[in-house]
């Protein structure tokens, strides 16, 4: 395992009880390894003999459509996925909720390269018993900004696409609600802390270069180009920053990045 992962499961193994199921919450940024990490924690346990599920925010994104009417119905924004609000959080909490009771249950899966999630006759099947459950995401676990914090944009795309704010307002307000009441399932949270958030650009290009590179000659479908990238991040920008701020205080466990993803340093809120 890397040594983000071996932090993350021996801190798992302390907080394990047994017979009891683990929700585990994994908050980072795109790139910073939180599902690579996840995957082999998941591969460490699994080879002890223990359930283990996996479930990405991205994979509770809704359909193109339903974006669009949001999009249509709320702000233009929220065509692209991303913020709270363009998330299946009714999904998602089913899912969690019987992980809690011990039933077996279909894990959903979204697929980028279509922007569409995938039919449930494609989701792996996680089997009743469940001991470990992570759930990863950008912003797993994330509490809302104040209404003063919303006031100034934090970018162009803000200043010249949300100049009323109600893009902002509206995906603050569905993580005080719907995503909130989704995030409070977690049992423990842990926070991959980036350098910066300039850094999270330089990460997801070169996601996308070696995403591109790994395709050859055919081309990585839906791959973005770096202007692409920079306008894609930029709806992610303003809750990277307030995360940045505001979960080291109340995540169970933090491990500081460094430019190069290597892990800095490692604090634990959990005593």
């Amino acid at each position: 395992m890397n040594p983000i992962a071996t932090l993350i499961a021996a801190q798992i193994d302390r907080w394990r009880v047994a017979g009891a199921p683990l929700i585990i919450g994994l908050c980072g940024t795109q790139a910073s390894g939180k599902s690579t990490a996840s995957a082999q924690v998941a591969a460490h346990f699994t080879a002890q003999g223990l359930r283990v599920g996996v479930m990405s925010l991205d994979d509770l994104y809704l359909s193109r459509a339903k974006r669009r009417e949001l999009a249509a119905d709320v702000h233009p924004l929220f065509a692209t996925r991303g913020p709270p609000g363009t998330h299946d959080v009714a999904l998602g909490i089913a899912v969690l909720d019987k992980v809690r009771r011990g039933e077996a249950t279909r894990l959903p899966r979204f697929a980028k390269a279509l922007d569409e999630p995938l039919p449930e006759s494609e989701w792996p099947l996680l089997a009743a018993g469940c001991d470990i459950f992570l759930f990863e995401g950008w912003c797993v676990g994330a509490r809302p900004q104040t209404e003063a914090a919303l006031v100034p944009p934090v970018n162009a795309l803000e200043r010249e696409e949300d100049a009323d704010g109600i893009w902002r307002h509206f995906f603050t307000a569905h993580l005080a609600g719907p995503t909130g009441e989704l995030f409070s399932r977690i049992d423990r949270l842990i926070y991959l802390r980036p350098p910066s958030f300039s850094v999270v650009y330089k990460w997801r290009c070169q996601q996308e270069h070696e995403l591109i590179a790994r395709a050859g000659t055919a081309g990585a479908p839906a791959a973005m180009s770096d202007t692409q990238i920079a306008r894609f991040i930029a709806h992610y920008e303003r809750m990277t920053n307030h995360i940045t701020t505001d979960m080291p205080a109340h995540a169970d466990l933090v491990i500081q990045l460094g430019e190069a993803r290597e892990v800095l340093s490692v604090i634990a809120n959990d005593a």
